[in-house]
This record gives structure tokens, sequence and C-alpha cells, in this order.
């Protein structure tokens, strides 16, 4: 099992910061507690009150976000604390201990949204579903995914991608969204409401297709690569990534050719597939590229995901 690792994440409140895990720490409520005696149900959090700058503790999802006095900088002790984290997450103890007022049902609000690829439908929740991105081209792929696996059993499902906050589902031709979608988005609710797992600690994230790398473009290790493939990716991540999330899918980097000049990327969910991915890549992304990175990139290829 892959063990916990934190990432410090600055707020844009100096006495605050977050600690963000790789895993998900609590799914079904958010908590706060301001001493102590708030913390006496969760060991997490009653072991940070014990650090004297600690003035509240925050556990929602995958971070631990803490308020400090003002007696010390976090530049002189986030690390020691996330490390304090981290060894604690490590060593299996419980984050939170769940009581009678703990609830049993996640309360979860699921819209349907549409996206450029008529074959696709975005299914968005106001939970974080997955600290990564999935894709499941069939049933077999998603034995580790109860939710996907779930989805496969409805004859016009497709494929499924799954990113941080939403579901796009792939259907076939034999069925209309009109006759079909309030039955997947009732589904995904129940799934999610009843504190199911979306993927299992098996699962493989397919964003480590990318450039040959574990990684999701926003931690690659860009060691091996040239300058120019690190300019692309930066590219791809702030200008690109937003915007192809926003239509249910996904866009990775897959390499650049310096000879031709040729940048390959990979397409996944509504993207994937799309009439209009040949258009937004040749007069979107290929044309941005070009712009910014003179003389340095011709032509933009996609791999379908």
């Amino acid at each position: 099992m892959e063990p916990y690792k934190i990432n410090i994440q600055p707020t844009n409140r100096p006495a605050i910061i977050k600690f963000e895990a790789n895993k998900f720490l609590t799914r079904k409520q958010n908590y706060e507690f301001k001493n102590v005696d708030d913390a006496k149900n969760s060991p997490l959090a009653k072991q940070l009150f014990y650090l004297p700058f600690t003035k509240t503790v925050y556990i929602s999802g995958n971070f631990v976000a803490i308020e400090r006095y003002d007696i010390v900088e976090w530049a002189d002790v986030q690390d020691e604390v996330a490390e304090q984290i981290e060894n604690y997450l490590n060593s299996g103890e419980p984050v939170i201990i769940e009581d009678d007022t703990t609830p049993s049902k996640i309360p979860v609000t699921i819209y349907a949204e549409s996206t450029p690829n008529p074959a696709a439908l975005k299914f968005v929740s106001n939970k974080k579903l997955v600290l990564s991105t999935y894709e499941f081209k069939n049933i077999e792929e998603a034995k580790d995914s109860p939710l996907a696996s779930g989805l496969f059993h409805f004859p016009f499902v497709k494929e499924v991608f799954i990113d941080e906050n939403y579901i796009s589902i792939l259907k076939y031709d034999i069925a209309e969204w009109d006759d079909i979608v309030v039955e997947l988005r009732e589904y995904i609710r129940l799934h999610i409401e009843e504190g199911k797992d979306i993927v299992s600690d098996n699962a493989q994230s397919k964003t480590t297709d990318a450039a040959e790398t574990p990684n999701n473009n926003k931690s690659v290790d860009t060691s091996n690569l040239d300058d120019t493939s690190k300019q692309i990716i930066d590219i791809l991540e702030e200008y690109v990534k937003p915007a192809v999330a926003s239509d249910g899918g996904n866009i990775l980097f897959q390499s650049y050719d310096e000879e031709s000049k040729t940048v390959s990327v990979i397409l996944q969910g509504a993207c994937s597939g799309c009439p209009s991915s040949t258009f937004t890549l040749k007069n979107g992304i290929e044309s941005m590229l070009k712009s910014m990175l003179v003389d340095k990139v011709n032509e933009v290829v996609a791999i379908n995901g």
C-alpha cells in the first residue's frame, strides 16, 4: 500500500497552512477543532494541539489545515509539522474516531453537464472524489474502481473517466442521454452518499502514461526532459488543462520531437474521440504553442487515451 505523503500548501491567510495528503483522510464530513477538548474524537488533531502554536485544526478531504498563534512563523516550523503528520498517518492510527454523531451518509449533490462530445456527459459532484485522474475503457480495467465497475453494468456505458470532482461517461449509440441521464446521476449520487469507495488503493492513475513518468503533470519529474518540453508542460498546465477539464476531459504531455518540432499529447475523458477535438487541437493548442514558443513548435498531434 502506498505510504502517505504530505505536501505543504500556503493559503491566502498567512496564519493558516494546509498539509495535503496523497490520500483521503475523511469523506463523510469536515471537522474544525478549536482546542484539545474539541479534538477528543480526533487523535491526530489532539496530538497537533500539543504544539504550543496551534490555534485551530481543520480536517477535510485530503488535508489538515492548521491556524497558528503569532508566536512562530510557518517557515520555521512547517517542515517539522508536515513530518509529524506524515509519520502519524503512516502509523495506521485513526484520524477520526466516529461516534453516534457522525453522519451515516454523505450529503452530496450531482448535476449533469453537457460536453463538446455528443457521446459524453459530465456528472459533477460538490465533493472531491479522487486525488488523481482515472480512465477506464471497459469493466476489466475498472476492477479497482467500485464506482466505474458499477457503471459498466449499464449496457450503454462505453467508457468512464474520473477526475477530481466529476465523472465523464461515454455512451454507446444504443441509448439517448435524455433516456438515461437521471438513472446514471442517481446511481452516482447514491454510491457517493453511502460512502462507498470511488477507487481502491490498487487503482492506477492513467496520468502515469504521460512522458513515462509517475505524474499528473502538476508534479511531473522533468529532470530528464529538455527545456522546451518543460515549457510545453507549463503551458498545458496553466492555460489548457483548466479549459479541457471544464469540458469533462484531460490533456497530458506525451513527448516533444526537437527535429520535427512535433508535440504529442494524450486526450482523455470526453476529449477522447470528440469530433471537435481536432479543431481544438489545431486552432487552439497548436496555435497557442506556436505563438508562445516561437520557432520551436510546428505541429501538435493527439493520441486518444
